[in-house]
């Protein structure tokens, strides 16, 4: 009774307030641990991608480091298409490992190797001198044309940045350095060597004394080094997609990784080991003397044959590979050669875009990494190349497609550390537990919501509980009151011989009605208290059909007559058996019969009518009155318990609102269903029972 009255003043709004006010105390610290257990995971998910974009820029830095260093090791004569071979004792003369033709794509994209001499002058293994003829080296004529083609396009490529003069000689032609050569056997030329380490050590400090000292082309070789000065040396600017310090790549991981535990130096980052020149010992075949024709025949007559030539030994002084960026589409990677004062430029080109591709963008692809980050390549802080990881590896087109979290930052190692690598996070993978963090996000979520939601269907059941019990404490309190007062009256006017003896059985009949009344009422109660307590005997036995309607006709036949109906009662399948407990079927009745009284009492036609008939296994009861019918939207509410249509206040059908729940309670009881239909006119009540089966 205390929790009905603490309930009595609370409204649906109430409480879906509170309701509210409790969800959000228990789900907003909810969702900030799960938010802050989301954020970590999501870290540690960053920091394995950033390990392994360091682990990638190393393998690029130490595969890109091999194939620098395998060009480093190559001779200065191999530059020249032939080359002297063998010991002191038994030198031969043979093809250059670089005259072969096609190029060797050991280095990916590479277009050709060249050389620059003093003079600004141009030539390439590729092609012989004009003192050899290329025929007896197995150089057909076909070949030789498509030689000369390749190096044309070597020639033109230099000549575009121009890093070559107009002409062109043999690499075996130059024959100016190589008669300087000739009068400085090795070891000489120390003083011009002097000058040549101090500008070299220092060459910004000198550059105007190493220009003089060189011819225009070799000048502007020593400016593709200097990174403030790059477009005077060349002509057009290479291509860039944009500034990489104008990239807004967010840095907040990144930070945090770092400032939790400092990466270890990537190659490339840390202070690089100074790179010396080297000293060579250099076999050259004497300018004056064509070389003899290759002899068919055993080893020790190429042998007998070199050993005849006039060759010198010259020492040269190489210095370490420089790279650079020419035209956008191509890379150059270049050295100095000195020899008696002179300097040689030997390098060679590759396609920009076929290296990137080769060496990082085919790798990129294949990794893990590429699910999760974009890879973006610059040249001294211009972007020139995007590999969308997502996309499938395609190049994008742009750097304002570059977006998400900055992963990792890697220069390469001298001599490319003008090449940057930059990944970016585009979709980052979940971290190994967050599989079961969703799970437990979700399982949470739907608890809560769930939860939430059958608590307030429970509230609101409570609440309507509540006004019901109360509609029905008034609708109780109503119908006791009046027959009381009623039968109180009547009683006293009997007592005190008020009525005439004409009157008085009017008033017994009355006094009576008003009391069977009562006890239904009572009755009724008192059966749903048992029920609620599932305290209700159920005593079967079997009766046919028509022994049921004929109890249920003499039950309520006074009760319709009283109320001023008729009663028409047809049972179509008398026979039929069923085993049913007769008390609780007749109060069935009984409540449907006063129903139909209350509801058809302003009806025109004043019947109600009772009757059955067999439909397959189950014989059916119907009690059907010719009133105004039911609502259609309150035919399942009308079997609600304490449910009365209406409000209490202008209601002018009397009731408690037990009636019909316990119609529905009782047939469940009896092991059979009810239902409403709406006729025209009135409304029929149909119960529908099992019959037993017939013995055999």
């Amino acid at each position: 009774m205390k929790a009905s009255h603490r309930l009595a003043g609370l409204t649906p709004a109430r409480l879906r307030l509170g309701l509210g006010l409790l969800l959000l105390a228990l789900a907003l610290p909810t969702a900030v641990l799960i938010r802050h257990a989301y954020g970590q995971l999501k870290w540690e998910a960053f920091h394995q991608q950033r390990v392994l974009a360091e682990e990638f820029a190393r393998r690029v830095d130490d595969r890109l480091a091999r194939l620098v260093a395998a060009e480093e090791a190559r001779a200065v004569t191999d530059y020249a298409f032939l080359v002297v071979g063998g010991d002191p004792e038994a030198r031969y003369v043979t093809r250059s490992p670089l005259a072969a033709f096609p190029v060797d794509a050991a280095l990916p994209g590479l277009v050709g190797h060249f050389q620059v001499d003093a003079g600004g002058r141009f030539g390439s293994p590729l092609l012989p001198g004009d003192e050899v003829d290329a025929a007896r080296y197995g150089v057909a004529a076909d070949e030789l044309a498509a030689r000369r083609v390749q190096v044309a396009r070597i020639r033109d490529l230099l000549g575009r940045n121009r890093l070559a003069a107009d002409r062109t000689v043999a690499a075996t032609g130059a024959r100016r350095s190589e008669e300087a050569a000739a009068e400085h056997p090795a070891g000489a030329g120390d003083d011009s060597r002097a000058a040549w380490s101090s500008s070299s050590a220092e060459p910004a400090s000198a550059p105007e004394m190493e220009e003089q000292k060189s011819a225009p082309a070799q000048a502007l070789f020593d400016r593709l080094d200097r990174p403030g000065d790059t477009a005077a040396a060349r002509d057009p600017a290479p291509r860039s997609l944009g500034k990489v310090d104008e990239l807004r790549l967010e840095q907040g991981f990144r930070a945090r990784a770092e400032a939790q535990a400092p990466p270890a130096p990537v190659t490339g980052q840390a202070a690089p080991t100074p790179r010396q020149a080297r000293k060579e010992q250099n076999l050259l075949i004497a300018p004056e003397a064509a070389p003899a024709p290759p002899v068919a025949g055993p080893a020790e007559a190429d042998a007998a044959a070199g050993a005849a030539l006039p060759i010198r030994t010259f020492e040269s002084d190489v210095e370490p590979f420089r790279f650079a960026l020419l035209d956008g589409d191509h890379f150059v990677l270049y050295r100095n050669v000195w020899r008696a004062g002179q300097r040689t430029v030997q390098g060679l080109l590759v396609e920009r875009e076929a290296l990137l591709r080769d060496q990082l963008q085919a790798p990129f692809a294949a990794t893990a990494l590429a699910r999760a980050s974009d890879l973006l390549v610059a040249w001294r802080g211009d972007v020139i190349a995007l590999f969308g990881g997502a996309g499938g590896g395609s190049y994008l087109t742009r750097a304002a497609e570059l977006r998400g979290e900055l992963l990792h930052r890697a220069r390469l190692s001298a001599p490319l550390g003008g090449l940057e690598l930059l990944f970016s996070v585009t979709d980052l993978p979940p971290g190994p537990g967050a599989a079961v963090l969703a799970w437990v996000s979700g399982v949470l979520g739907l608890v809560l919501l769930g939860g939430f939601a059958l608590l307030y269907r429970l509230g609101l059941g409570q609440l309507q509980l509540v006004r019901q019990q109360q509609d029905f404490v008034a609708a109780v309190s109503h119908e006791l009151k009046t027959p009381l007062t009623s039968i109180r009256m009547y009683g006293e006017m009997l007592r005190e011989g008020w009525v005439d003896e004409a009157r008085k059985q009017s008033y017994y009949d009355y006094i009576h009605g008003e009391s069977e009344r009562l006890s239904r009422l009572i009755d009724n109660v008192l059966q749903l208290a048992r029920l609620e307590r599932n305290g209700i005997q159920v005593a079967r036995r079997q009766l046919s059909a028509g022994a049921l309607c004929e109890l249920a006709r003499a039950k309520v036949a006074a009760q319709v007559e009283r109320a001023g109906f008729t009663l028409a009662v047809d049972c179509a399948d008398a026979d039929a058996l069923l085993e049913l407990d007769p008390d609780l079927f007749l109060q069935v009745i009984i409540n449907l019969v006063d129903n139909g009284l209350k509801f058809a009492a302003g009806a025109a036609r004043r019947q109600l009518d009772l009757g059955c008939r067999r439909l397959g296994d189950d014989v059916q009861f119907h009690v059907r009155d010719y009133g105004p019918g039911v609502p259609p939207g309150q035919m399942k509410k009308i079997f609600r318990l304490f449910y009365r249509p209406g409000n209490e206040l202008t209601r002018e059908t009397v009731g408690t609102g037990i009636g019909l729940a316990l119609v529905r309670q009782l047939t469940a009881a009896l092991g059979g269903t009810v239902d409403v239909i709406n006729r025209d006119p009135g409304a029929e009540f149909r119960l529908r029972f099992p019959t037993v089966p017939s013995p055999r």
